[in-house]
């Protein structure tokens, strides 16, 4: 009876052993599983984390910047010693200015200009007391524009007596000689004057020299003889900007 009673309780106690470890079993099975249906692998969902994951990346600043290219910002000149030795005024541009206004001459160039006042250049020759153009004559006319035989007179004649002084009208240098020849084929000499803001071609002279610095007054060279070859002409010198443009407002 005993015997039978202690078997009976080793039969209960292997059983409810064995029930523990098959539970135990399927719930680490489970977990098994459901890892595997979330991921087909422990590791293969896994992330890989990197450190610019972690860290937001700041924005580049150069992206935020607009470019400007490499165009420098001209500050313009310190003083208004460009002006003032072109015989001009600075003052602000709002101004009336009775001439015509330069740029890049003046101190504080964002709010003033250079006034070149009307006649800023000198008498360039000797012995008369303005600029005059040469009116119209049997041969044709000295004024800008003029109309003749050669078609736009792309110059001014100023009067001038034969073999008279003729005076540097502005301070620069003298950049050598110059020649033309008109449809007839006749030759007219002279020299070219410029600066910074100017450049001249003065025919029909006899240059002293033709290179070197020259100031505003200056003696150039001497007036070539027209009488000679036109009669009846009025005598005179040609002056001609490089650009082409009329010279008449700075005479």
């Amino acid at each position: 009876m005993l015997l039978r009673v202690c078997l009976t309780a080793i039969l209960l106690v292997f059983y409810v052993l064995c029930s523990c470890a098959s539970e135990h079993h399927k719930r680490k099975g489970g977990g098994l599983q459901i890892l595997d249906k979330t991921n087909d692998s422990p590791t293969r969902g896994m992330r890989n984390y990197t450190v610019n994951d972690r860290i937001p990346k700041a924005a580049s600043p150069w992206k935020r910047v607009k470019k400007t290219g490499n165009k420098k910002v001209s500050k313009g000149p310190k003083s208004d010693t460009s002006c003032t030795n072109l015989g001009g005024i600075c003052q602000p541009h709002r101004f009336i200015c009775q001439g015509q206004y330069l740029r890049d001459k003046c101190s504080r160039a964002e709010a003033r200009q250079c006034c070149m006042p009307v006649g800023a250049w000198s008498v360039l020759c000797a012995g008369h007391y303005n600029n005059r153009v040469r009116a119209c004559d049997v041969y044709g006319c000295g004024a800008f524009n003029s109309r003749g035989d050669n078609g736009l007179h792309k110059a001014v004649d100023l009067v001038c007596d034969d073999y008279s002084t003729v005076n540097a009208p502005f301070s620069g240098s003298l950049a050598g000689p110059v020649s033309r020849k008109d449809p007839a084929g006749i030759q007219y000499d002279g020299v070219k004057i410029v600066n910074d803001v100017h450049c001249v071609k003065i025919f029909n002279i006899r240059p002293f020299r033709y290179m070197g610095p020259v100031t505003q007054g200056d003696s150039l060279g001497y007036v070539l003889p027209l009488q000679e070859r036109f009669s009846g002409i009025t005598s005179h010198l040609e002056l001609q900007m490089c650009d082409g443009t009329d010279p008449s407002p700075f005479l």
